[in-house]
């Protein structure tokens, strides 16, 4: 049975659907990927998943059932609950995800003192555990700097430090290199990668980088206006892509030596003016006249109509 099982998820703002009914599941200690270009829907699935959907928004459809809970369900008692101890998240800006008035050891420290019930002492010594297993240096002085006195790779080794604490069943990690130069990126993926294996926690990594998925997630589905357009076994998905829009993101990948960069055509579909049938119809250059209607997943796979001629 799989950790998590989110069905037919949608979410609305205003009587429109910017999730239109998203379907994945992850297993314990798995990796899930989520890829597609900005504003496709990747941020908000992992804010549903949290129960922190904005002002104005409310799950319209679907369930998201965890570990044999429903969280749609919970009141925002229970959510506390959840939230940050079965469930973390890592957040794209590390520095807008820190309190800037709170010094970092006292903020991993809060997580100790608020779900394992620690005294502040008991918890600042654990805090300054959590640095040192994250590969903060001087992690007892770094305890007692303010967010703005790190540099941005170690505030993001602390968000992480922050999001682990409670050794979650969960991670949903929503860009967590953004910004970060190459050599901190690795080094960060890799940590996160460590301390899953340790824990045993699912991750849902959240990105707009093939390469960043691809070396990370056993599973990939990625994402169009707002739903899953292909899913399925990372390496298959990213070596044999069979909706025409994960082909284009994989051509636009830059390659070595290659003189000319592919680009993929147009631009995303705004959610107030979604085009009948497939929304990537209008930027695809396998379109025909049966993309009128959008197709779910063809054989669990992809949302494309190419998808059921290939294995007619």
């Amino acid at each position: 049975m799989a950790l998590l099982d989110v069905s037919g998820l949608k979410v609305r703002f205003g009587g429109v659907d910017i999730l239109r009914g998203v379907d994945f599941s992850v297993n314990a200690g798995q990796t899930l990927g989520i890829v597609g270009e900005s504003g496709c829907g990747k941020s908000m699935t992992g804010l549903a998943l949290m129960g922190m959907i904005p002002p104005g928004g409310e799950v319209a459809e679907g369930s998201i059932n965890f570990d044999g809970r429903d969280l749609t369900k919970l009141s925002r008692r229970e959510w506390l609950d959840v939230r940050g101890q079965s469930i973390a998240m890592v957040m794209q800006d590390p520095f807008t995800s820190l309190n800037p008035m709170m010094k970092v050891g006292d903020q991993v420290a809060e997580v100790y003192r608020l779900h394992a019930k620690d005294s502040w002492p008991e918890a600042r010594v654990k805090a300054v555990e959590m640095l040192n297993r994250v590969g903060i240096p001087d992690p007892e002085a770094a305890a007692k700097k303010f967010p703005h006195q790190m540099s941005g790779g170690q505030r993001q080794r602390v968000v992480i430090a922050t999001a682990f604490a409670a050794r979650p069943k969960l991670l949903i990690a929503d860009e967590p290199t953004t910004a970060l130069d190459v050599t901190i990126q690795a080094q960060v993926l890799r940590l996160i990668k460590e301390l899953q294996q340790e824990v045993g926690t699912a991750v849902i990594l959240i990105s707009h980088d093939v390469g960043v998925v691809g070396a990370m997630a056993d599973d990939v589905a990625v994402f169009y206006a707002g739903r899953a357009v292909e899913s399925g076994p990372a390496e298959e998905v990213l070596r044999r892509p069979a909706h025409p829009y994960t082909q284009g993101l994989l051509a636009s990948v830059p390659v070595r030596g290659a003189s000319r960069l592919h680009v993929l055509e147009g631009s995303p579909v705004q959610f107030g003016a979604m085009p009948p049938g497939c929304p990537f119809a209008p930027r695809c250059p396998h379109r025909h006249d049966r993309c009128i209607e959008e197709p779910d997943l063809i054989g669990g796979r992809s949302a494309c109509w190419l998808q059921s001629s290939a294995e007619a």
